[in-house]
């Protein structure tokens, strides 16, 4: 009987043992790649004169997420829809990589609270520092090390942008070395201030320059779109803004409330961004920006990144991101567009980043010129970038 139970327990100690190591080694890739799909692999068909064109152009986006996923992105991979060697062959010269602290479960565009977190067990599953299971400010603090660690082991190919000046010697670096690209680093809900607005300083020093007062709940900070009360911005959040201001660190209104977006325009002295969005005359639903955001954010001098998810674009295709792009060219002008991609944004895309020749293709078979193309393919993002990081 004895013999028995022993075995009992070592059958027992080995299917944990199995369990264990599938949930911190196989299931979070799993699930990364259940919720990073890609509709048409590549290689990505254009035509000769998108190609060649593409191929002149300093590409930039501004909202990837890949940070999330615990893959080292120097490494090209078999998942997921970024990582620096895809960047590099879709010559894409700057990403900006959002860190993402908290995700409510069932997550939606229309009604979220910040009870639940999908992000804790996922954190769990990737081994990530204890003090950042339990802490949001951490889980910014530990994404940001890594992105700067990847810069650190790359021999030069990837650099993280803090300033004007990091950004002008990467571009002329890039005029005559090949294989370079850029990062800068976002944040996606002010949740990881943790309800103290002076951790904006903690978080500049990490290397992080631009923030957005809620993600997909209503923060201490002020009102999501997605959220319960859909609120403006709170005293708190109004000390953030000035805070952000000081340092140079740039607004991001993506996922705002409108009332939050209206008290960020009241007060702010800077221009912002919309990092990734949609816009309402292409795509009529609650993430997305109408005409009149889109003129109000255009006058402070403002940038709005558009996505490639079915949401943002009710549509598929690099053809529904070119019709996005040209209703907000319509309505506010060329000057005002940016990428804004939001891959590996637990979305399904139409491309990886591999194919963004594909969205140079549609923007000339809807009439775009070779230079409007360039500024909305990443030389509006650029001189954007120029004139707001610090110096």
């Amino acid at each position: 009987m004895r013999r028995f139970w022993k075995s009992v327990l070592a059958v027992l100690v080995l299917v944990l043992i199995a369990g264990l190591g599938f949930f911190f080694f196989v299931l979070p890739g799993r699930v990364e790649q259940a919720m990073n799909g890609v509709i048409n692999p590549p290689p990505y068909a254009a035509s000769d004169r998108a190609k060649a064109l593409h191929e002149t152009l300093t590409i930039a986006d501004l909202h990837a997420d890949p940070l999330l996923w615990g893959r080292d992105l120097l490494l090209r991979g078999t998942r997921g829809q970024v990582d620096i060697p895809r960047l590099d062959e879709g010559n894409v010269a700057l990403q900006v990589f959002a860190v993402v602290s908290k995700s409510p479960r069932g997550q939606n565009i229309e009604h979220n609270d910040g009870s639940t977190d999908n992000i804790t067990l996922l954190a769990i599953g990737q081994r990530w520092p204890i003090s950042a299971i339990f802490s949001l400010k951490q889980r910014a603090l530990y994404q940001a090390a890594r992105l700067n660690d990847m810069a650190a082991r790359s021999d030069g190919h990837f650099v993280v942008i803090r300033s004007k000046r990091d950004l002008r010697r990467f571009l002329d670096r890039r005029k005559v070395e090949s294989g370079l690209v850029a990062g800068l680093l976002a944040i996606e809900g002010a949740q990881v201030l943790e309800g103290d607005p002076a951790n904006v300083d903690a978080l500049f020093d990490a290397g992080f320059r631009m923030m957005s007062p809620a993600h997909f709940f209503d923060s201490e900070m002020g009102g999501s779109a997605h959220g319960v009360d859909k609120g403006g911005l709170t005293d708190k959040g109004r000390e953030m803004v000035r805070r952000m201001e000081e340092k140079g660190m740039i607004l991001d209104l993506a996922h705002a409330s409108s009332a939050t977006i209206e008290d960020a325009l009241a007060i702010s002295t800077r221009p912002v961004v919309i990092s990734h969005t949609g816009v309402k005359g292409t795509c009529d639903n609650n993430r997305n920006l109408s005409d009149d955001q889109l003129k109000a954010l255009a006058a402070k001098g403002g940038l709005i990144g558009i996505g490639y998810w079915e949401t943002a674009i009710c549509g598929k295709d690099a053809t529904a991101v070119a019709r996005a792009i040209k209703h907000t060219v319509d309505v506010v002008g060329i000057d005002h567009v940016a990428l804004g991609s939001d891959f590996d944004g637990a979305v399904t895309m139409p491309f990886d980043t591999t194919g963004l020749v594909q969205i140079t293709d549609a923007l000339l078979a809807a009439g775009f010129s070779d230079e409007d193309t360039g500024r909305a393919m990443g030389g509006n993002e650029i001189r954007f970038l120029l004139e707001n990081l610090p110096n």
